[in-house]
């Protein structure tokens, strides 16, 4: 009798673990049923539903991360960049929160990466996003639109310097030449070499990568015009300005080439 209860006591465990293994297979199951509706929703730009499957679905697994992932990312295609509305907000940090807890599971997740950099881009937070992008290219050296992003960022600051000066010295935007008070472009020359410099560097990383990003090229041709606002002689200027010209008018008849090449042929 003592072998029974022995025997059945290890059967009514067996069976509980079995039950409980089971309960676990079941809650996955159902929550990539719930991820799978999500991404439908997702698709279709139904946001607050697949924002409300995303999150059963991690309630039911809380280790699936694209869950998680899909999740921020809802939150993120609702903010609208430079709108000043709470919700907005709300849609920024939930997505901010988001991202940073998909990364709490995987450090190195290169889209959570990609999307906090770009939600930083969009709220001009540059250092923030340099932060981002700069993590992304360790991770991955061959990601173009990191060392683009990088590029573009640093355009936009030393353009903001530029103006600010071409304002002091009255300089219309045509005007061509560096800036005329010696003074003035000194100071900006301060501000923005450094700053042209990195963002000249990081333009060619990605052109190395792909010669023919346009993009790129276009943003290296606007920062040649940044750097011809402080070099020292008129000479240098115009030399500066032709390339960027040049640059300029090889980026516009690539970009024409390629939608020529996309467009059908008709009669």
């Amino acid at each position: 009798m003592k072998r029974y209860n022995t025997i059945f006591s290890g059967l009514v465990l067996l069976a509980l673990v079995a039950s409980t293994a089971g309960c676990g297979w079941i809650q996955k199951l159902q929550a990539r049923d719930q991820l799978n509706k999500g991404v439908n929703a997702f698709r279709n730009a139904n946001y607050p539903q697949s924002i409300e499957r995303f999150k059963r679905a991690i309630q039911l697994d809380p280790g699936l991360i694209n869950a998680r992932l899909y999740l921020a990312s809802a939150y993120m295609s609702q903010f609208v960049p430079g709108a000043e509305s709470e919700e907005n907000k709300r849609n920024a940090e939930a997505a901010a929160k988001g991202f940073q807890d998909v990364l709490e599971r995987d450090s190195n997740n290169q889209a959570a990466i990609r999307f906090l950099g770009f939600l930083a881009y969009s709220q001009k937070n540059f250092d923030e996003a340099k932060k981002w992008y700069t993590r992304l290219i360790q991770l991955n050296p061959q990601n173009k639109e990191a060392y683009y992003t990088i590029g573009v960022m640093n355009y936009w600051t030393a353009f903001q310097s530029d103006a600010e000066a071409r304002a002091k010295t009255h300089m219309q935007p045509d005007d061509s030449g560096p800036i005329k008070d010696k003074k003035v472009r000194e100071q900006l020359k301060e501000k923005n070499e450094a700053v042209i410099r990195e963002g000249l560097d990081q333009l060619e990383k990605a052109l190395q990568i792909d010669q023919n990003y346009e993009d790129a090229m276009l943003y290296v041709s606007l920062l040649y015009r940044q750097q011809a606002d402080i070099v020292d002689t008129a000479e240098e200027s115009k030399k500066l300005e032709i390339q960027a010209n040049d640059l300029m008018q090889k980026t516009l008849e690539m970009k024409k080439k390629k939608t020529e090449g996309a467009t059908p042929k008709t009669g």
